[in-house]
């Protein structure tokens, strides 16, 4: 029997994906797995017996990711599943950026008590004109599953559209509408771009990416919209960029003091997974996650292991071993096992970084000396037996 704690409301499509092996419990002292969506983890006392957590979303930052790690706890996310919905809060952010619909939509509220407010319209609407994003060109800035999603869409709307991203991986290259321009240098989307999106991951290399200098690239008027992470622009810059007629817009997903109320700002209250679809999509995959790791030692879509797939667990025995990636571990296993006349009849190990996964299937179940001795090494952080 599994139990597995909710940090944040998961939807009820994906938690009925666990099997009657897995209870919900109230504590998470008592959790091998948790799920969370925003709930900050990083002031949480995390429990030895704590195995994964899956975060319903993407971005990762509310957990800490390397103690978790040095714990031997598997961190999920869920690349992909509220891509849509961010793609279409993106598009939607493009119009209210190219056109004063929120402008025009305040005037009417304002005046709805007139009696003429249809002729008073029709003089008022022109404060309120705006431009066409047909024929425009916008520049993405990372083509992962999102930026990919908002690339393909932009083109049916008639946009010209540049794609930025030096590690785009062979599934979104495939993905990509062959009418998107691939650009080696970021710097041709500032300088070429009448509207840049960005969806990268916020590393110490993208931080604040979006910076004076980066500004000072782009176009006249330039629409500057953030969808992935506020810490990847410096608003503070583009606040005064918009107060000097630079930047005509910015549009973002990340409510703050910096940017709330100023003009020039589009901001909403982080809706681009807010949706239904989107919700249910993450807690599924959230859930499949964690069950393919509980039940086989599979890691698919972790964040601080590397990801590792031996498929059904159908041998006498499997087990799976969190460590550092350092030499000469795997023959440091292997002896151990040989020893104990135990034969390896598959193994993988996969690295990631500091850290790397070695997942075994053996011709008979594994004795607790064994696992003692596994876990004896220097190195291993963790030793968990599968079956």
């Amino acid at each position: 029997m599994f139990q597995y704690k909710c940090l944040n409301p998961i939807a009820e499509v994906g938690l009925e994906l666990f099997s009657d092996q897995y209870q919900k419990v109230e504590e998470l002292k008592d959790a091998q797995a948790v799920l969370v969506r925003s709930a900050a983890m990083h002031d949480l006392e995390l429990p030895e017996g704590l195995m994964a957590v899956a975060r319903a979303g993407a971005g990762v930052n509310n957990i800490p990711l390397d103690q978790c790690a040095e714990q031997g706890i598997v961190v999920f996310n869920t690349p992909g599943a509220n891509a849509n919905g961010v793609k279409e809060l993106v598009i939607a952010g493009m119009l209210l950026a190219s056109r004063d619909i929120v402008g025009g939509i305040e005037w009417v509220r304002a005046n709805k008590d007139e009696e003429t407010i249809g002729k008073l319209a029709e003089k008022q609407k022109k404060q309120y004109a705006g431009c066409e994003i047909s024929g425009k060109k916008l520049g993405v800035i990372g083509l992962g599953a999102i930026g990919v999603l908002v690339a393909n869409a932009a083109t049916h709307l008639g946009m010209e559209v540049y794609g930025y991203d030096p590690y785009i991986s062979v599934n979104a290259a495939w993905s990509l509408s062959h009418n998107v321009k691939h650009i080696s240098n970021v710097e041709d989307i500032y300088r070429q771009c009448d509207y840049i999106t960005v969806h990268v991951p916020l590393l110490d290399s993208t931080k604040g990416m979006i910076g004076k200098d980066a500004i000072e690239k782009m176009k006249e008027n330039v629409v500057i919209l953030n969808f992935a992470r506020d810490l990847l622009v410096d608003e503070a810059a583009v606040v005064e960029a918009i107060e000097q007629g630079k930047v005509k817009k910015y549009v973002t997903d990340f409510a703050n003091p910096t940017t709330a109320g100023k003009a020039g700002v589009i901001l909403t209250p982080h809706l681009g997974a807010s949706t239904e679809e989107s919700e249910d999509n993450c807690a599924r995959m959230a859930v499949r996650e964690i069950r393919d790791y509980l039940e086989n030692g599979n890691i698919v879509h972790s964040v601080n292991y590397p990801d590792c797939n031996m498929g059904g667990c159908d041998k006498a025995g499997r087990v799976a071993i969190l460590h550092k990636n350092i030499k000469g571990m795997i023959a440091k296993y292997t002896a151990v096992f040989g020893n104990a006349d135990i034969n390896i009849e598959d193994m993988t190990n996969k690295s990631k970084g500091d850290y790397a996964y070695t997942l075994l299937d053996i011709d008979t179940p594994v004795t607790a000396e064994v696992v003692g001795q596994l876990q004896a090494i220097t190195g291993v952080l963790r030793v968990r037996v599968v079956k």
